[in-house]
């Protein structure tokens, strides 16, 4: 949980994202420091998005993404969520695993 509440400090600009059809998930990649994160890190925010506990992300888990961050935060668009599933999906399967 303090690795999820570090990355919101980290989310300066959200209000860029806030618009309809305005997410972009470089841009918001960039915003949390996603690459500067451990793998130890990036796994307990993971955790944290996996509602389901399934062990993976699926598209409607992502929908809700920017929520996790700031109250202000809406529901991903349909397309915005595929792109977003999109880059995180490595496999093809439709979903993001923890690896």
């Amino acid at each position: 949980l303090v690795c999820f509440i570090d990355f919101s400090k980290q989310f300066s600009g959200f209000s860029s994202l806030i618009a309809a059809e305005s997410f972009n998930y470089k841009k918001f990649f960039e915003m949390v420091g996603l690459k500067k994160k451990t793998p130890e890190d990036v796994k307990k925010v993971f955790h944290i998005l996996d509602k389901d506990q399934s062990g993976f992300i699926e598209e409607e888990e992502l929908k809700f993404v920017l929520k996790g961050f700031t109250p202000e935060g809406r529901d991903l668009s349909d397309k915005e969520t595929k792109a977003l599933l999109a880059a995180g999906d490595k496999d093809g399967d439709g979903k993001i695993g923890a690896d």
